[in-house]
């Protein structure tokens, strides 16, 4: 009892002091920020104009704790700050005060516009901690900085950018190159990706490495023996792809879309041995020659897309385990079919593109084609073919959302236009170059919010119900 006294009377000796020291203005909250983190946030703020609303910059006001402002991480030890994320900014270039966040970890600019400006030669090589970055998207133009190739830590490089990789002259031999605004020269890329030994992740899509097009392959391998996500759509490379590639047998993801125009590239065959592969996209790139008689051995194959290499001949290939796959695209290649039911095991495909000559003039039962399926592609080369008995089976895939049917001078009977009417869940729809026989119907589609009917001829004109439906953009 004599020691609670002692408390008490000690309690009520200070409780005075408490009270004080809490009334004084010039008493500062305990910020888990550190403030000179903070300030170099703010001073970074200042060189961004909004290109939307809201935006996470609005959180970013002086006098309150950077731990709470949107896209900021910090640390809850030192204060410091480890991730940043920002996008919908515009600025001018960007501010070379990031590089004062010496603490980065994470570091995502992707989606904003820096109008075209260079990325600054130095910088980056201050950011040692860094483990992924990602400018995505973010209008930077010019040669890519030695200094990223300097981040060794790095698990995930992201700097591409997004291109619609079939041009519209591409049906009449006429191609473009695309515009590709960031590029590997000096450095190259053997010499970018020489000291990221722990790189997973590598995202170049639209960056020109056209220095690098013969022996990139031979330096992935040899510099990046671990990758699991490779994306180097658009790059200018050139074939053929070489065997080196196939110790690195680690990846899961290969895109190599939009590439190869300049030599006629084998399908590289040690890709269907890589027993951990789910996206294997080879669209546009110049294939050649016969399509190899074996399975994936991949169990978790979810997307093959080979389209647009017409020259491209064989069988469709076996699949150790058909059901995983979601997404196959073949149009515009000269493959076939061995099996009579070439989908009866695809359980969860989701969607399919195909060539005409895929689909047989017979009742389409045979085909298996999952009713799970939600968006479908038809192209055609040829022209003046009736195919209206072959689209009667499209009326028995009642969750499909997208349909696009493109060819030379397709005959829609009444038959084929009545299977897509049946199409209740149909939310976009796109015909071109065709031929109605019939009066354009699809006045059932009470779903639909797209459609395009584009270089096609019809008996009959639009029925004015289906013109003046709103929901349609």
């Amino acid at each position: 009892m004599p020691s609670i006294g002692w408390v008490l009377l000690f309690f009520l000796a200070v409780l005075p002091a408490l009270a004080t020291s809490g009334a004084h203005g010039d008493s500062k909250p305990a910020f888990r920020c550190h403030p000179d983190q903070a300030a170099t946030l703010l001073q970074l703020k200042k060189s961004f104009s909004l290109l939307r609303y809201p935006n996470s910059l609005e959180s970013w006001q002086d006098g309150t704790d950077c731990y709470f402002w949107e896209g900021v991480g910090c640390s809850n030890s030192s204060g410091h700050v480890t991730s940043l994320k920002l996008s919908g900014l515009y600025s001018p270039g960007l501010d070379p005060a990031i590089f004062n966040l010496t603490s980065l970890q994470r570091l995502d600019l992707s989606m904003n516009s820096f109008g075209q400006y260079s990325l600054p030669a130095s910088g980056f090589e201050r950011l040692s901690l860094l483990t992924h970055l990602n400018l995505s998207n973010s209008g930077l133009f010019g040669q890519i900085p030695i200094g990223i190739g300097r981040l060794a830590s790095l698990i995930s490089l992201d700097l591409s950018t997004y291109y619609d990789t079939i041009p519209e002259d591409y049906l009449y031999g006429q191609f473009d190159y695309v515009y590709n605004s960031l590029w590997l020269e000096k450095p190259n890329f053997q010499i970018l990706v020489a000291n990221l030994d722990n790189l997973r992740e590598l995202y170049l899509d639209g960056v020109s490495m056209s220095n690098s097009r013969e022996d990139w392959c031979d330096a992935l391998a040899k510099s990046l023996p671990s990758l699991q996500v490779l994306s180097l759509g658009s790059c200018q490379l050139d074939g053929p792809i070489c065997l080196s590639l196939s110790t690195v047998h680690s990846l899961t993801v290969i895109n190599l879309q939009d590439n190869f125009y300049g030599s006629s590239t084998p399908f590289p065959e040690f890709f269907m041995d890589f027993l951990n592969l789910s996206v294997l996209n080879l669209a546009q790139t110049n294939l050649q020659g016969w399509f190899p008689r074996r399975t994936f051995q991949s169990k978790t194959l979810r997307v093959l897309d080979v389209s647009w290499n017409q020259y491209l001949s064989g069988h469709v290939p076996n699949f150790s385990n058909a059901s995983s796959l979601e997404t196959m695209m073949l149009e515009w290649t000269n493959l076939s079919f061995v099996k009579p039911d070439p989908f009866s095991n695809f359980k969860c495909l989701k969607a399919l593109s195909l060539d005409a000559h895929f689909v047989s003039m017979e009742p389409q039962s045979s085909l298996g084609i999952p009713r799970s399926l939600q968006d479908l592609k038809l192209s055609q080369m040829n022209s003046n073919s009736d195919l209206g008995p072959t689209l009667s089976w499209i009326g028995d895939l009642e969750n499909l959302l997208s349909l696009e049917l493109s060819g030379h001078g397709w005959v829609f009977s009444q038959t084929s236009l009545s299977s897509v009417d049946n199409l209740k869940s149909l939310r976009s729809l796109s015909v071109s170059g065709c031929n109605f026989t019939r009066p354009v119907l699809f006045g059932n589609l009470v779903g639909l919010k797209s459609l395009e009917i584009s270089y096609c001829s019809f008996n009959g004109p639009i029925p004015s119900a289906l013109k003046k439906r709103s929901n349609i953009g």
